[in-house]
């Protein structure tokens, strides 16, 4: 049961609360996981990994967009909502949503093509690899993630009652049961 966050749409309210975790999902299978374990598949060589790498994250920066669109929408639907009746955590997780797109848009508008840029010349042999190109990527990854934990946070204290209310619910399903 929601609190004090009745007059929010259900379904941004929703979004709010899923779209972190689902986004943290795939950073930690895709970016955390799957990347550096690549390289160290049984022949997989830099060409072949590069090649696998570009299909693998041009997919996920699809997803990404697609997220974060939908937590913009949820973020604009509670907003409106928000001017009427005061949401609990409300400017948290406006701020960790707007930085949340504001690095999804760096990744995606900048690193993305530099990086690009990179694979290319490695892929047609005039560049060995290894840009600090990527070390921008991991570390706007890395912020990202931790952005995403906040507002996850920030959206479960806003959107989910505290444990008072759930005991309160819990002391009240007793006594009807004793009755």
């Amino acid at each position: 049961m929601l609190i004090k966050t009745t007059h929010a749409p259900r379904c941004a309210r929703a979004l709010m609360l899923l779209i972190p975790p689902i986004w943290l999902g795939l950073i930690i299978g895709i970016s955390f996981i799957e990347a550096p374990l690549k390289f160290t598949a049984p022949g997989i060589t830099i060409p072949l990994g590069l090649g696998i790498g570009r299909r693998v994250f041009l997919a996920m920066n699809i997803a990404e967009v697609i997220l974060g669109v939908l937590l913009l929408i949820a973020l604009i639907s509670m907003w409106r909502n928000h001017r009427r009746q005061e949401l609990p955590n409300f400017g948290k997780m406006q701020r960790y949503s707007f930085i949340a797109l504001i690095l999804l848009l760096i990744k995606t508008a900048i690193i993305r093509p530099l990086l690009a840029v990179h694979t290319d010349r490695v892929l047609e042999g005039s560049f060995e690899g290894g840009s600090t190109t990527h070390y921008y990527y991991i570390g706007v990854e890395a912020i990202l993630f931790v952005v995403l934990l906040l507002l996850m946070v920030s959206a479960i204290r806003g959107l989910i009652p505290p444990t008072a209310a759930i005991d309160g619910v819990a002391k009240n399903n007793k006594e009807a049961s004793e009755h």
